[in-house]
């Protein structure tokens, strides 16, 4: 029996004045899965997370979440939908930044409850409780009346995480999320990321962290130049690499 995909995206083309950034890129992700972006610097993986949550426009292309057409071609050309329902789609897939984005002047618990109460309309105290459950999922329940700049970098990570998840998101999308934290900090936000994937939530996430998505990759996007040159299973895209392409970033990493 065919899956039906959590998210499709067909044909995406991103450009920032000249500079086309997205070349027609396509994939899809089903429900539970976790499929990794990766590639070198440059080839428009962060730019594709941030278009399929709308914090760009893409320029022309197709995104269908949980079989809503997000934007795409109309009579009248090139549309997206109307801004509250990608404020809707949003808050079903939030992303989880590299910087952070926590509010600097809110606490803790402030940051992972505000998303709750302002957009899905939770109740405060149902809104605290949840939270305070998910602080201490991540490890820091004890920090929840602290603010960011009281925290490493790690732990306002899996704060963000916890904001993320405290709005009970069908899909989760990462960028880069261990790319701003110090090399001892890592381990700890890739197994929080890890447990996530065991309960079967939904990942997309952008990676330099190689052995982190051989290990824990449904599918893995190999992206280049602004399109999505390979894709294939762990072992098919770091065992067994096709394209030139590919190979020669597999070779690259490895030396």
């Amino acid at each position: 029996m065919t899956q039906t995909a959590l998210l499709t995206v067909n044909n995406l083309r991103k450009s920032f004045g000249h500079l086309e950034v997205l070349k027609g890129v396509s994939l899809s992700v089903n429900q539970g899965e976790v499929a990794f972006l990766i590639g070198p610097s440059g080839s428009g993986k962060s730019t594709l997370a941030r278009c399929i949550n709308f914090l760009e426009t893409p320029s022309s292309g197709t995104i269908t979440f949980e079989g809503k057409k997000l934007c795409g071609i109309e009579a009248k050309g090139f549309r997206t939908a109307p801004e509250r329902d990608l404020r809707d789609a949003r808050s079903h897939m939030p992303m989880v930044f590299q910087q952070f984005n926590l509010f600097s002047h809110r606490t803790v618990l402030e940051n992972v409850i505000e998303g709750p109460v302002l957009v899905k309309k939770v109740t405060q105290d149902e809104a605290v409780a949840d939270a305070l459950r998910l602080l201490s999922e991540v490890g820091l329940r004890e920090k929840a009346d602290f603010y960011p700049d009281q925290l490493s970098g790690g732990q306002k990570q899996r704060v963000a995480i916890a904001r993320a998840l405290a709005m009970h998101p069908k899909l989760i999308l990462f960028d880069e999320p261990t790319s701003a934290l110090d090399p001892e900090l890592v381990t700890g936000i890739l197994d929080t990321i890890r447990g996530l994937a065991d309960k079967g939530m939904t990942l997309v996430i952008v990676t330099h962290e190689m052995g982190f998505a051989r290990k824990l990759a449904d599918v893995v996007h190999f992206m280049a130049d602004g399109t999505i040159v390979e894709s294939g299973s762990p072992d098919e895209i770091f065992d067994n690499p096709t394209s030139p392409r590919l190979k020669d970033f597999i070779n690259s990493i490895i030396r």
